[in-house]
């Protein structure tokens, strides 16, 4: 008797066991699919501010597409138009964290350049810009 019911509870726990394992497997998957899912890779859109050094701030819509350029690192082309001007800038980028990247953009109209950082959490992004000429901030949508 004491046997059976030995028996019984091994059994029980080994099916536990390889459940647990199981699902772990799957939220491992589902984890890593999600991680994925929040790459920098494509097309994104959307507002912002500029906020000038000399003090003047405007608003500001954005198209940006980044591209895979090496195993950590992304290229980013970009085009902004505020009320006053329209400027297209480039940047170079180093994936440092599951979601963030951080590297320099350089704008060839205005002759300028600095730091740009980019927080990603799915199909949205925050990117902070901060350079000789100002800083801006803008939340980008993957299109």
């Amino acid at each position: 008797m004491i046997q059976s019911e030995f028996r019984i509870a091994h059994r029980a726990l080994s099916i536990g066991v390889t459940l647990a394992a199981a699902l772990g497997m799957s939220f491992a998957g589902f984890s890593a699919a999600r991680a994925e899912s929040a790459t920098i890779v494509g097309t994104w859109s959307g507002n912002g501010s500029i906020s000038f050094s000399s003090g003047t701030k405007e608003g500001a819509r954005c198209r940006a597409h980044f591209a895979k350029t090496g195993a950590t690192s992304y290229a980013m082309e970009a085009s902004c138009a505020t009320s006053s001007a329209r400027v297209d800038q480039s940047a170079e980028l180093t994936k440092v964290g599951a979601n963030s990247y951080v590297g320099s953009f350089f704008n060839q109209q205005y002759n300028t350049g600095g730091q740009i950082r980019i927080t990603v959490n799915g199909r949205s992004q925050y990117v902070r810009l901060s350079g000789e000429a100002g800083s801006a901030v803008f939340n980008l949508s993957k299109r």
